[in-house]
Order: C-alpha cells, then sequence, then structure tokens
C-alpha cells in the first residue's frame, strides 16, 4: 500500500467544465498486470502499471470526462487487507464529498473484487456514482479487456443515471449491483455475473441503460461506517467427513463471528453443526450462506436456526456475508435475532 497519494490529472483537464469530473483511484490487479510477452495470460505481475499508463491506454476518455487520477496502491487484490479498506474508503469518501467530483471510478483485482464492491455499497456516503472495475487479462496481453472496461467505467461513472444506484461494477459490457455480483470463472472475460436476478444493466458504445434499481438500502441510507477496529471473523465449509477441528480452533483464537459455506440450503454436517453450537454459547456469531453460488439459504425458524441461534446469510454469498457480519458486529448488533435483521435488510 502506498501511503502517499500521487496525484496525476490526464489532458481531459483543459476541457471544458460542463464535462464531469471523475476521479479514478487505482489499485493494481490484473489491469495493471504485464508479463514477458503478449502471449501470456497467467504468469503476469498484478498491479506493476501504473495509473497514468492505464489511462494512456484508453482513447477516448477524454470526450467523457475530466479525469482526477491517483495510485493508491499497487496490490495483487488476493492479498487485500482489510486496513487497505479502511483507506480506500475513507480516500472515496474525501473525494465524493467536493463539490467539484461527480463520482469515482475505481480499478482493482479481479479476485476478492466482489467483496470490495460490497464493503463500498455498503460504507460510502454519497449518492454521487461509484464504479469499480477490473480486468481478466493483463495490460500486456493480446485483446487485453482492461481499457474497455476502464473506459466504460468512467462512462458510467460520468452519467446522471447513475447515480443514486449505489457502488457499481462494469465489467465486460455489462452494470452489476455489488450486492448481487461474484466471480463466476477462473479466466474468461464475462466471469463476473449477477446469478440471482441478473446485471442492472449494460454499457455500449457510450450508451448506457438501467434494468432495475437496487432495492435494499446502501450508501448513503446505509447504517454502516467503516469499521475503527475490524471484528475478527472467519469463514468455515462443511462437506463430506468435515469436523469440528477448525472451528474449536478459531473459538480458541477469538473470533467474534463465522460464516459457514454451507452445502445446499446452507445445510450442515452434523459433527460441524455441534462445533458450532458450542460456539454461539460462547458468545460467537454464526451465520449460514451456501456454496453453491446462487439460491437463497431460508432461515429454517423455530425447528433449527431460533434454537440453534444461527443466522440465515440470504442470498448473500459467504464472503459477502462475512463483510455484512463484520460491519453489524462492529456496529454493535448482536444476538441472532438482531443479526438476521441486519441480513434481512441488506
Amino acid at each position: 500500500m502506498n501511503a502517499s497519494l500521487s496525484t496525476v490529472s490526464s489532458p481531459s483537464t483543459h476541457l471544458p467544465s460542463a464535462l464531469p469530473r471523475i476521479a479514478v483511484l487505482a489499485t493494481g490487479g490484473t489491469i495493471a498486470g504485464a508479463a514477458p510477452d503478449a502471449a501470456n495470460t497467467v504468469g503476469y505481475r498484478a498491479g506493476v502499471i501504473g495509473v497514468e499508463q492505464l489511462l494512456t491506454a484508453v482513447p477516448g476518455l477524454a470526450a467523457i470526462a475530466r479525469i482526477e487520477a491517483e495510485q493508491v496502491a499497487s496490490l495483487d487484490s488476493k492479498d487485500m487487507p482489510l486496513a487497505f479498506w479502511t483507506a480506500l474508503a475513507q480516500r472515496a469518501n474525501a473525494l465524493l464529498a467536493r463539490d467539484d467530483v461527480d463520482g469515482v471510478v475505481i480499478t482493482h483485482g479481479t479476485d476478492t473484487l466482489e467483496e470490495t464492491v460490497w464493503l463500498l455499497h455498503l460504507t460510502v456516503k454519497s449518492a454521487k456514482p461509484v464504479v469499480l472495475t477490473a480486468a481478466m487479462r493483463p495490460a500486456s496481453a493480446l485483446s487485453a479487456d482492461g481499457p474497455l472496461n476502464l473506459l466504460n467505467a468512467v462512462t458510467v461513472a460520468a452519467s446522471a443515471a447513475a447515480a443514486g444506484q449505489g457502488v457499481l461494477l462494469a465489467f465486460n459490457n455489462r452494470i452489476h449491483c455489488a450486492r448481487d455480483v461474484t466471480k463466476t470463472s477462473t479466466s474468461a472475460v464475462d466471469a463476473f455475473q449477477s446469478p440471482e436476478i441478473g446485471a442492472l444493466g449494460w454499457v455500449q458504445d457510450a450508451r448506457i441503460e438501467f434494468q432495475r434499481r437496487a432495492t435494499r438500502p446502501h450508501t448513503a441510507d446505509s447504517e454502516f461506517l467503516i469499521p475503527s477496529d475490524w471484528p475478527h471473523v472467519e469463514i468455515v465449509a462443511s462437506y463430506a467427513g468435515v469436523s469440528r477441528i477448525a472451528v474449536d480452533a478459531l473459538v480458541a483464537a477469538g473470533v467474534r463471528g463465522l460464516v459457514v459455506a454451507g452445502t445446499g440450503n446452507g445445510s450442515i454436517h452434523a459433527a460441524l453443526e455441534r462445533g458450532l453450537v458450542d460456539a454461539v454459547a460462547q458468545g460467537v456469531a454464526v451465520v449460514r450462506a451456501s456454496r453453491t453460488g446462487s439460491g437463497h439459504v431460508m432461515r429454517n425458524g423455530a425447528a433449527s436456526d431460533d434454537a440453534l441461534g444461527f443466522v440465515s446469510a440470504g442470498t448473500l454469498n459467504p464472503w459477502k456475508a462475512r463483510v455484512l457480519l463484520m460491519l453489524a458486529l462492529a456496529a454493535g448488533r448482536a444476538g441472532s435475532a438482531g443479526l438476521q435483521r441486519v441480513f434481512d435488510t441488506y
């Protein structure tokens, strides 16, 4: 993480003031990656290309917006630390509070992109557009997808239609809601999908269409702030032959919450369930999610969840459920009933 932020402006700074001003925050990732040769899309280093070079590779930006760019980090997103989430959210909020900034675009690695976009969706305090984007192929690759994704992200962020839509992901000509989107492929350029209810809309050739709106609270309507101290929340999985060893070890280590990547409808192996029941008795919050990739984890009510003290993640996958649980615990939400209200709301 780069503690001192460097700011650069594209040539579009000299365009008429009627064009929106978009702040581009670069954090590294594959979109800023480089490999030894153009045919190599696997053996590359993430985050080695600076924001100025990223912008230079995108013709047409100057006709869309006046760009103010910052290199806030040069990370491989698989190594994303919680402290960086804090810094990124704070920087985005500071920029959005400025009268002369109309929107923010963030370039990011794909590995933890769905977690960061969801975190910002819950902690950004502005109706101005915030759009994340990324790439599945490094900048050095033949048919690199990053430049078009970045162009589309700036196009969305510069559009009045994106205001009040929450934090968005622009990827492969689709506009996704932060709550719904997830990575579904190891390498395909259409890796990001919203499997439960589909994308919010699309962007192509400078045209944008939103086909629906996010209905749950977000951004300025969210109750959550970036924590000063992140609660320790981990994820465990249920699978054939699983034991309770991981649960017991995590409880002994002092976790405040556990999210279970359960089978099917969030179902949990009996041995693992016994460990989780003991965890609840020791004050650890337990949330049931599903490892399947789509579908709603139904709350079992008095027959199970109420009796065991578990919480249903609803349609949130385990990774996003962890983000929401951390924010809820940091905000002082406690008990399965109170936490269930949070998950039902957001």
